[in-house]
């Protein structure tokens, strides 16, 4: 599938909108991912193709004593400490595309369900179309890894049921995420609630 700004730019704005989350791009320059991730979520680094994401907490004063905010080190870690890339690392596990793409959907709004996508009026066809629109500029051979637990842990994620869970990686109470990584470029896709 060929992707272009405006297409991939309006998926992500209408999948998000209602959400509060960040959305972003960077490059991937070290063969450990984990550092390029480190830097997306410390704003370190610019989008590679000058895209727009969704960064909802940019103005958040968090970021004023650490830079990777909201993200945070594990809850067992000093919580001033910098976050580093073996923190996000063991937080993460690898899924595979057709999960991807669910999980791209279900971050539409915090929940992490499915059942937030009866506020759009397209399909679930149209949307999932918005989400390999989403996933397509990332090109054929990259990764998915993700701090959410639906289902069992074989790279599968099930949405079938209400039951999911996640691995904090973040200040807030839910947070639930995607990162995409390429040989060239590594994408961060994340909700943040309250629960």
């Amino acid at each position: 599938m060929s992707i272009d700004q405006e297409s991939w730019e309006a998926a992500v704005r209408h999948l998000y909108e209602d959400a509060y989350g960040y959305v972003a791009t960077g490059p991937r320059k070290h063969e450990d991912w984990r550092i390029d991730v480190l830097a997306v979520m410390e704003r370190a680094v610019p989008d590679p193709r000058g895209w727009a994401g969704l960064d909802d907490g940019v103005n958040d004063p968090g970021r004023k004593e650490h830079p990777a905010y909201p993200f945070r080190p594990p809850f067992k870690a000093d919580p001033l400490r910098p976050i580093t890339p073996a923190d996000v690392g063991e937080r993460l596990w690898e899924i595979d595309r057709a999960s991807a793409e669910n999980l791209l959907l279900a971050l539409t709004d915090e929940g992490c369900t499915l059942r937030n996508l009866e506020r759009f009026s397209e399909s679930f066809e149209e949307l999932q179309d918005m989400a390999r629109t989403v996933l397509a500029r990332y090109g054929d051979g990259f990764t998915c890894h993700t701090n959410v637990s639906t289902g069992p842990r074989n790279g599968t994620l099930d949405f079938r049921g209400d039951s999911r869970g996640w691995t904090p990686m973040t200040f807030y109470g839910e947070d639930c995420g995607l990162v995409v990584v390429s040989d060239t470029e590594v994408g961060l896709f994340w909700t943040f609630g309250d629960v």
